[in-house]
């Protein structure tokens, strides 16, 4: 593969093997030791590995493709230009110089090109890429101290960070957790160095992240001699809850107890406030406040608990937060965090279109919030979250060419404003990159959202064309997916088992096919849709009994069954809760599960112009040379375009909500 080959190139330039590739080779073959004993999760529901998900799919395969090929070599070649490669390097003293970049957790940038880069091994194996992991692991290692402590700025010049607004004392380690990152950057390590483990069974990056996590469980807690602390940025806990699970080491998961326990305990720490969640007790916690990303994080973590632990108290705060979000603090798109200034969530129902926020980090993060409450529960309003999120507002965070960004993600553009770090359109980079990173961490592992099983249960949660292997508690069953889903929805499911069984298979109807935007109150659709959503299995309807938002099939299952969706679409136009001032007198459309706007380059002529009435006819169109190939939604007045692909043609007016007008 010509890109691959052009990543190892760029790798080898700029030093990547430490000019020493037979080196990096040894340390990979001594450090293959035997498999970890996995501790359970503790959820009742299991994902189906990705590494079992074969996409072919039309609409996501591109897409993951487009960062396994593209997105990737383009962060290596920026966290080159930035001196993320040189700070560890500095650090361990293999070159000579002062820390690089502005932002204290620059490090992470590297975890986490490892962890997408593994997710695609995991799916799809690549000696030549798994070899440039081991450089860049390599790299890792070296600005590691002897007692595992890893933040590189720290490491080279800690009187002097890179970014004004982290406190100095002393110059000491932990001084400013509140916003130095040293924890932060511990967690990505973490959760990287499980991935990379995972798919390809070498201790080399998990041996780093072991080292610093012990240097933790040494460092932080109760007892003579240890900090009483929690983060600033929250991660670690996820972080050491998936080291616990694969080493059996409770020590982790004790200590991310701990931070959460003490979070908002005046007694433990000077509080941090609100900003970091750390006003009062998690288990107090009733409305999402603060930075957005940290918030979910957080939030993703006490469900580990309360998963784990059976934590009853964990639950219930998860519950209460996780109600007042969506209903009211979240957009149309899946979006959260309506506030530029903090990063934060606004106030209930503060939701500001031109100045919406909606970092794509934190739809990132709040998708894997909701796929563990998912598996906690098996309710199907968490994938009628992910899915939203999904296909709107964390998708609209890469460009089509996979190699410009969104870091906010605003609903509305009038070309001037620069809600996007400095720009009114897409940008080639941050000075502070996690958006770009962690989008390349998630989208190769989306195929691990597809399935799901519980004992002799089989969910199919999303759809999306491809083949995948099952092994249920009782059975192993071959599936093989075919639809053009988001674009249509008609789904043809073939199922086949290995032998002949009775188990029951799950197919997630999604929200807007039975009539809800988002679960709760905050959107509503103007007019219900009347037509039904059909199943069949081998050709003839089925009466499926229809549990928690799922189609549930229980039968003897043979090779070669077929069972065919079919949720209707229509263009749906959307109304918000009274309560959002911004959106009053306004509807937006849908068409399945995207989100539509408008933008000035299709509507140059009118755009000012442009509202809805309640009864308008749209005309809906495969246009295969447009945007990658989206459906447009039209009629004699407007084009509308999937929100996701917005600003790929340039700087130019848009919006997501339409004015209403007399019919």
């Amino acid at each position: 593969m010509r890109t691959i080959k052009h990543i190892l190139l760029t790798a080898t330039a700029i030093g990547l093997f430490i000019g020493c590739k037979q080196e990096v080779k040894q340390e990979v073959v001594e450090q293959k030791g035997p498999e970890m004993a996995v501790t359970s999760t503790g959820y009742p529901i299991e994902a189906v590995d990705i590494r079992n998900v074969k996409l072919k799919d039309e609409f996501w395969l591109p897409i993951i493709e487009r960062v396994q090929n593209k997105t990737i070599e383009y962060a290596i070649e920026k966290c080159e230009e930035e001196g993320r490669f040189d700070n560890f390097l500095i650090a361990g003293g293999e070159l000579q110089g002062t820390v690089r970049g502005e932002m204290p957790f620059d490090d992470t940038d590297v975890y986490k090109i490892i962890e997408g880069a593994s997710n695609s091994l995991i799916s799809s194996p690549n000696p030549e890429l798994e070899k440039l992991m081991d450089s860049l692991v390599s790299i890792v290692k070296v600005g590691q101290e002897k007692d595992g402590y890893l933040t590189t700025w720290r490491t080279i010049d800690p009187a002097n960070p890179p970014a004004e607004w982290v406190e100095v004392k002393n110059g000491e380690r932990w001084e400013s957790l509140f916003m130095s990152h040293e924890l932060y950057n511990a967690g990505h390590l973490f959760e990287a160095a499980v991935v990379h483990y995972r798919a390809t069974g070498r201790r080399n990056f998990l041996d780093i992240a072991i080292k610093n996590a012990d240097l933790m469980v040494e460092t932080f807690g109760d007892g003579e001699g240890k900090i009483s602390a929690v983060p600033g940025h929250q991660i670690i806990e996820t972080g050491l809850i998936k080291l616990y699970q694969v080493t059996g080491k409770k020590e982790y998961m004790d200590l991310a107890k701990y931070f959460l326990d003490h979070r908002g305990d005046p007694e433990n720490h000077e509080l941090f406030g609100p900003y970091s969640q750390d006003h009062v007790p998690v288990v107090d916690q009733d409305e999402v406040v603060g930075h957005a990303v940290r918030a979910v994080y957080m939030y993703a973590a006490m469900t580990d608990i309360a998963a784990i632990e059976k934590d009853t108290a964990y639950l219930k705060a998860v519950n209460a937060l996780w109600d007042n979000m969506v209903n009211k603090k979240m957009y149309v798109t899946g979006g959260i965090g309506a506030l530029h200034e903090g990063e934060a969530f606004g106030e209930n129902y503060e939701l500001p279109n031109l100045t919406a926020y909606n970092e794509t980090c934190a739809a990132i993060g709040d998708v894997y919030w909701n796929h563990r409450l998912h598996n906690l529960t098996g309710d199907v309003k968490y994938f009628d979250v992910i899915e939203r999120t999904l296909y709107n507002g964390l998708i609209s965070g890469l460009s089509l060419d996979g190699q410009k960004f969104f870091y906010p993600n605003a609903l509305e553009s009038d070309g001037v404003y620069k809600f996007n770090q400095g720009a009114c359109t897409r940008s080639d980079w941050f000075d502070c990159s996690c958006c770009p990173t962690n989008v390349i961490r998630f989208i190769p592992a989306m195929p691990g959202l597809i399935y799901s099983k519980q004992g002799n249960t089989l969910f199919v949660n999303l759809y999306a064309s491809n083949d995948a292997e099952v092994s249920l508690k009782d059975h192993k069953v071959d599936l093989s997916q075919e639809t053009t889903y988001p674009w249509d929805g008609k789904v043809k499911l073939t199922v086949k088992p290995e032998e002949a069984g009775e188990f029951t298979i799950k197919l997630r109807i999604p929200g807007w096919a039975r009539n809800e935007v988002l679960p709760g109150d905050l959107y509503h659709y103007a007019s219900q849709m009347d037509e039904n959503n059909v199943v069949s299995v081998n050709g003839e309807t089925v009466e499926a009994a229809e549990e928690d938002g799922y189609f549930a099939i229980t039968r003897t299952w043979e090779s070669g069954d077929v069972v065919t969706l079919d949720f209707p679409m229509e263009v749906r136009k959307v109304i918000a809760n009274p309560l959002v001032e911004e959106d009053k007198g306004k509807m937006s459309l849908e068409y399945g599960p995207i989100v539509y706007a408008i933008e000035e380059v299709d509507n140059k002529n009118n755009f000012e112009q442009i509202g809805l009435t309640s009864d308008e006819q749209f005309n809906v169109q495969m246009n295969d040379d447009l945007l990658g190939g989206v459906n447009t939604v039209s009629n004699e007045e407007m084009t509308a375009i999937p929100y996701y692909v917005w600003s790929n043609r340039g700087i130019g007016k848009m919006k997501v909500w339409l004015p209403t007008k007399e019919d």
